[in-house]
């Protein structure tokens, strides 16, 4: 018999809605001592049950949801979750020409505090939560049993892991080791992905229909594109015929991998400059000797990790496609993402905005962009919704 979790009465609303946190202050006791992870059983303050959860004492997300039916949490919980996810992304990678995509979305595909993409044969799972920790062997067998032909890879070392009580952790959990290179494919595009030492679980895989939107915009243009790793959107410039990309990132080894990578599909590298930079710093430096591009990609990282950290955030982004502006030529092009999920997009929106107004810019938005069909939104839990994005047409 599972602990058990009653909650403060109306706080069964949110479960009612099968939203699937239970934050500590929702709460009114706890029967039975489960350990960090542990299946417990929650109940409205009137005693009815009302989901299977793990329990988090050290999270203020003290519960999240497994199930909301009376159902074991084991290897055939665990399979089924797998099996309903691979049948939506059998489709995307049919269509799109996938041999990486994630597999699982954590909340979005009913199992909290887990991610999984697939590169080829390789699964990497990354575990945020105490109760993906505690059901990390019932994961992995059902992952073997679904997957016999994959590796299966473990990248928690991320530090939200301190909030679960949990410690960073990476390692082989079936199989093989990865190698230092596996190349994925998207849309005909070869990318190269370092599954043990790569950003998150080595790509991301989240811009997939954003980088191939972008194509759109590119021919014939002088393009920039910041923050750009591994080169993602740098490749699809020059697939889509740019007549120039300068790819701009601080990290050296990230740069490197984006140069093999436009030569592993053959494309013109008299067309691309891979420069090592401080993206804030050379937008002013462009800015102030008069460099002047078609179309500028900003993709830059996650400025907000806690609310605390919005405002500053805010200052970032609108900073930075402040000077995108203007070193804009008249009629070009602004292709710009927020992957910060505290920040919504009539926010970020207004951000652009603000700093139109700062750049002397006339501005129009004319294509939104979301993380792609991979990592879904379930209707249940909006704060799925994380990545978004703007065309901008900069007068």
């Amino acid at each position: 018999m599972n602990p058990s979790v009653y909650l403060v009465k109306g706080r069964e609303k949110s479960l009612r809605r099968r939203h699937p946190w239970i934050f500590s202050r929702g709460i009114q006791r706890v029967e039975g001592k489960p350990a960090l992870g542990q299946t417990v059983d929650v109940y409205d303050h009137q005693g009815q049950w009302l989901a299977r959860g793990a329990f988090s004492p050290n999270s203020q997300i003290r519960v999240r949801v497994w199930s909301f039916e009376q159902e074991e949490i084991d290897v055939e919980f665990f399979k089924k979750r797998l099996q309903e996810a691979q049948g939506l992304r059998d489709t995307l990678a049919v269509r799109d020409g996938l041999t990486g995509y994630r597999l699982i979305a954590a909340e979005s595909d009913g199992l909290p505090g887990i991610t999984i993409d697939r590169y080829q044969d390789f699964m990497v799972c990354q575990l945020l939560s105490a109760g993906a920790e505690a059901q990390k062997q019932n994961l992995v067998d059902a992952l073997v049993a679904l997957h016999p032909e994959c590796s299966i890879y473990e990248r928690s070392d991320v530090s939200v892991r301190k909030k679960e009580g949990l410690k960073e952790r990476t390692g082989v959990l079936h199989g093989d080791m990865p190698p230092a290179s596996l190349v994925i494919e998207e849309n005909g595009v070869k990318i190269s992905v370092d599954i043990v030492g790569g950003h998150k679980t080595g790509f991301y895989l989240d811009q997939r229909d954003s980088r191939e939107a972008s194509v759109k915009y590119i021919n014939g243009k002088r393009v920039l594109n910041c923050f750009c790793y591994t080169g993602g959107f740098g490749l699809y410039a020059l697939k889509g015929g740019a007549s120039e990309v300068i790819n701009v990132d601080v990290s050296q080894p990230a740069l490197d991998i984006a140069k093999a990578n436009a030569e592993i599909n053959g494309y013109d590298l008299s067309k691309a400059q891979f420069v090592n930079a401080d993206v804030f710093k050379l937008l002013r430096e462009y800015r102030d000797r008069g460099e002047r591009f078609d179309v500028v990609i900003m993709d830059p990282p996650k400025f907000a990790e806690s609310k605390s950290q919005l405002n500053g955030a805010c200052r970032g982004y609108k900073d930075i496609n402040m000077v995108a502006m203007q070193i804009l030529k008249p009629g070009g092009t602004l292709l710009t993402y927020s992957c910060s999920g505290l920040m919504d997009n009539a926010l970020f929106q207004k951000i652009l905005a603000d700093a139109a107004l700062d750049a002397q810019r006339q501005v129009q938005f004319i294509e939104r962009f979301e993380q792609a069909a991979d990592h879904p939104l379930d209707s249940a839990y909006p704060e799925g919704f994380y990545l978004k994005g703007f065309a901008c047409h900069v007068k």
